[in-house]
């Protein structure tokens, strides 16, 4: 994964709002995040000419690179964010935490708190 954290979160992003609206633009971005559009329109660029994202007639679409890592994102933001909500924290900050923690942990210490929550689920269903 080549794509800096800030690079990370556009495409997280990006993917969010595609699963809940369908379609992604420009402005649902910068609602999302807060952020200016010339702030969206600048980092969109260098997503595109990296071949993470194609933007046709303002429609922007996760290129199979940017889904896959935006995807490897996102689960590990859910994942994450479920597991401290599991543990009782508040949801705000949970989402909050997760965010910071998604990005700097090793695929191994992910993978064994994927399984231990897949435990914590399995347990729930019985």
């Amino acid at each position: 994964m080549d794509v800096h954290e800030s690079g990370q979160d556009y495409l997280e992003r990006i993917l969010m709002i595609q699963k809940e609206k369908g379609h992604v633009r420009n402005i649902d971005i910068a609602n999302a995040l807060n952020f200016s559009r010339p702030s969206v329109t600048i980092a969109l660029k260098k997503l595109k000419n990296d071949g993470y994202i194609v933007i046709n007639d303002g429609l922007i679409t996760l290129t199979d690179e940017g889904y896959k890592i935006a995807s490897k994102i996102l689960e590990r933001h859910e994942i994450i964010s479920s597991l401290l909500m599991e543990l009782g924290i508040d949801k705000t900050i949970a989402l909050e935490d997760a965010c910071k923690i998604e990005h700097d942990l090793s695929e191994t210490t992910f993978q064994a708190i994927k399984e231990h929550y897949q435990k914590i689920l399995a347990k729930k269903e019985q």
